[in-house]
C-alpha cells in the first residue's frame, strides 16, 4: 500500500473510534456488565461493543485483510499472515472498570512485520491520535489536528521514564539510569506510547510482557512521530510472531534525550 491508501484507511476510522470512545463513556456510566475470562483478566461489555464497531468498520474498509482481537483471537491458532490488523478494543480494561482515563482504544495495520498505520482512541481525555507513515503522527484534540513529533515537553535537565509498574525491576531500573532518568512515573496502557509521541515523557523500558495488539497502534503512532523503538538488546521490533507475544521494549523520545 502507498502513504495515500494508508492515510485513506487511517482516517476513515477516525469518525468509528470517536464514536466507540462515546460509547465506551455511556457504558461505564450505564454500569459494566463484567466477566473474567479463561486467563483471569476481566473483560465487560464495553470492551466487546468497541470491538464490534471498529472490527466492523475495518472489514468495510480492508474487507480482504484478517482482524486479529484480544476479544476474539484464538491463541492455539499460529499466526502466519504477513497483513493483518492488531486490535485492543479497550487496553487497560481494569483502569476502565475502576472509571480512570488512562484507558485506550487501539487498532494497528501490520504490514510485513511493521505497524504501518496506528490509532489511539483516549474517550476520557478527550484525545485521539493516529498515523499512517514517518512524520505523518498527529493528535486530534478538541476538534484540532496537530503534528506529533517527539518535541521535548519536559524540563531541559530532567529525563522522566514511564512504567507499567510503580516499582520497576532493579535490572529496568539500572538501563534507566544508563539513559540518566531522573525520575519514573507510573502509566496505564498504551497511551504511554501517545506520551512520547508528543513529547510529555522521554522514555519507557519493559521486560517481555503482553501481546502485540497491547503495543502495535501505540508503536504506530510515537515510531512515525520520530521516537526509536527496539528490543533491550538493541535489535529490531517486529510484529507477525505466531504466538503474538511481544519482545522486551526500549522506547525513547530521541536519541539524546535531553534535546
Amino acid at each position: 500500500m502507498n502513504k495515500n491508501e494508508l492515510k485513506s484507511i487511517a482516517e476513515g476510522l477516525i469518525e468509528t473510534f470517536n464514536i466507540a470512545g462515546q460509547e465506551s463513556i455511556e457504558l461505564y456510566a450505564k454500569g459494566l456488565k463484567i466477566e473474567i475470562k479463561a486467563d483471569n483478566s476481566p473483560v465487560s461489555n464495553g470492551d466487546l461493543r468497541c470491538n464490534e464497531l471498529i472490527t466492523k468498520k475495518i472489514l468495510e474498509l480492508t474487507p480482504n485483510i484478517p482482524i486479529v482481537s484480544e476479544e476474539t483471537v484464538d491463541l492455539k491458532i499460529k499466526n502466519k499472515n504477513k497483513i493483518f490488523w492488531l486490535i485492543d478494543p479497550i487496553d487497560g480494561t481494569k483502569e476502565y472498570i475502576a472509571g480512570k482515563n488512562e484507558y485506550t482504544l487501539n487498532a494497528a495495520l501490520i504490514i510485513d512485520k511493521v505497524p504501518s498505520i496506528g490509532l489511539v482512541g483516549a474517550p476520557k481525555k478527550r484525545q485521539l491520535f493516529y498515523s499512517y507513515g514517518l512524520g505523518e503522527s498527529y493528535i486530534i484534540e478538541n476538534d484540532k489536528k496537530v503534528k506529533n513529533n517527539c518535541a521535548k515537553k519536559t524540563p531541559k535537565d530532567e529525563v522522566i521514564a514511564l512504567s507499567s509498574t510503580s516499582h520497576p525491576s532493579e535490572e529496568i531500573m539500572n538501563i534507566l539510569k544508563k539513559h540518566n532518568v531522573t525520575s519514573v512515573v507510573k502509566m496505564s496502557s498504551s497511551y504511554k506510547f501517545c506520551a512520547i509521541a508528543n513529547g510529555e515523557f522521554d522514555i519507557y523500558a519493559a521486560k517481555e510482557r503482553a501481546h502485540e495488539w497491547d503495543y502495535a497502534a501505540g508503536h504506530a503512532v510515537a515510531e512515525h512521530a520520530g521516537a526509536i523503538i527496539k528490543t533491550l538488546d538493541g535489535k529490531s521490533y517486529d510484529y507477525g510472531k505466531e504466538n503474538y507475544k511481544n519482545h522486551s521494549i526500549l522506547m525513547r523520545r530521541a536519541r539524546n534525550l535531553n534535546d
